[in-house]
C-alpha cells in the first residue's frame, strides 16, 4: 500500500514534524511544572495523630492538614493558680466527648497566665479518648468552611484552636469565624468544637470616643451599631474564661507547681529568686513562673552533672 494513501490514519504530529516538535517541547514544560508543584496532601490518620497545624500553600490558595510531630503541651496537673478555670474548660470538654451539648470557648484576660496552656494541656490528658486538636492561624480563619468539611467525619472529637485572637479596625477576617460560631445556616459538625484565645475580650480594640454619644465615629451615622458588631463576636462563644493576674502567693505556688513538674527541687532560695526574676520581667504571670522553674531546675542539673 502506497504510504500516501493512508496519510489520513495518521496522527498529524507523525506527518508535520513541526508540530511533534511543538508537542515535545511542551511536554517538557509540563514534566519540569510538575516538579516544582507541592506534592498532593497525605491523607491524615487520626489514630495516629494528635494535632495537625492548618498550613495554606504559597501561592497556591490550597490549604492542608500538616500533622504535629513534636508536641508542646504541658501536664495538667503543672497549671495551678486557675482552678476555676481549669474545672469550668474540664467539664466543658468531657460534655463535648460524651457527644453532650457543649459551648465554643473564649480564654481571655491577662497575658502568660495560662490561657494557650489550658486548651493545649486538654491533648495529653483527653488524647486517648479520641480528643484531637487543630491549629488555625488567625489569618487562615477564611479556611474554617473548608476546614470543618474536612473533619466533619473523620474518627474522634476535634478542638479547632486558634490562638492570641485579635482583630483590628477595618479587619473582616473575624466574619467567617462570627459564622462558624453561630450565624451561618450550616452549623458546626458535632465532632468540632472551637477554643480561642485572647488578651481582649472583645477581641476587637475599643475606644474612649465609643463611649461618647455625641461623637460619631468616622462619620457612621449609627455608630452603636459597630460597637454592638464588636460585642457580638464575643457574645457568640457559650464559654468565656476570664484570667486576671496573679498575687505574689498564687505565683510561688504556681513557680512551685512548675519545678516540681520538672522534677527540680526547691530550697530556701527559691522564693526570693522567684521573685527577683518575676521583677525582672516587669510582672507575675504562669509565664513567667514556667520561666524561672526552667532556668532553676537547669541550673540544679548542671551543678550536678560537674
Amino acid at each position: 500500500m502506497d504510504m500516501d494513501d493512508n496519510e489520513d490514519e495518521l496522527p498529524r504530529y507523525l506527518i508535520n514534524p513541526e508540530l511533534a516538535l511543538l508537542i515535545a517541547r511542551g511536554n517538557d514544560l509540563l514534566a519540569r511544572l510538575d516538579a516544582w508543584l507541592p506534592a498532593a496532601p497525605a491523607r491524615v490518620d487520626w489514630r495516629q495523630t494528635l494535632a495537625c497545624r492548618w498550613r495554606r500553600q504559597s501561592g497556591l490558595g490550597i490549604g492542608m492538614l500538616a500533622p504535629v510531630t513534636t508536641l508542646n503541651c504541658p501536664p495538667w496537673a503543672a497549671l495551678s493558680g486557675i482552678d476555676a478555670q481549669k474545672d469550668s474548660l474540664d467539664r466543658n470538654i468531657r460534655q463535648f466527648l460524651k457527644g453532650l451539648p457543649a459551648n465554643n470557648v473564649l480564654l481571655a484576660g491577662s497575658r502568660g497566665c495560662g490561657k494557650s496552656s489550658l486548651v493545649k494541656a486538654l491533648l495529653p490528658r483527653y488524647g486517648k479518648k479520641g480528643l484531637r486538636l487543630v491549629e488555625v492561624d488567625r489569618d487562615d480563619l477564611i479556611d474554617l468552611p473548608d476546614i470543618t468539611a474536612r473533619l466533619e467525619n473523620q474518627p474522634g472529637k476535634f478542638i479547632l484552636f486558634a490562638d492570641d485572637l485579635s482583630f483590628e479596625p477595618g479587619d473582616a477576617a473575624y466574619k467567617p469565624l462570627k459564622a462558624a460560631l453561630d450565624g451561618s445556616i450550616a452549623g458546626l459538625p458535632d465532632n468540632v468544637l472551637i477554643c480561642a484565645t485572647s488578651n481582649r475580650r472583645h477581641l476587637m480594640p475599643e475606644f474612649f470616643a465609643e463611649n461618647e454619644a455625641t461623637q460619631h465615629l468616622g462619620g457612621e451615622v449609627r455608630p452603636g451599631e459597630s460597637i454592638e458588631e464588636k460585642i457580638s463576636l464575643s457574645d457568640r462563644f457559650g464559654l468565656i474564661l476570664t484570667f486576671y493576674p496573679f498575687d505574689q502567693d498564687a505565683y510561688l505556688a504556681i513557680v512551685a507547681g512548675w519545678i516540681a513538674a520538672l522534677g527540680g527541687i526547691q530550697s530556701e532560695a527559691t522564693r526570693v529568686e522567684a521573685l527577683q526574676w518575676a521583677i525582672q520581667r516587669g510582672g507575675r504571670s504562669g509565664r513567667v513562673a514556667q520561666q524561672f522553674a526552667r532556668d532553676w531546675v537547669g541550673r540544679q542539673g548542671l551543678k550536678r552533672r560537674k
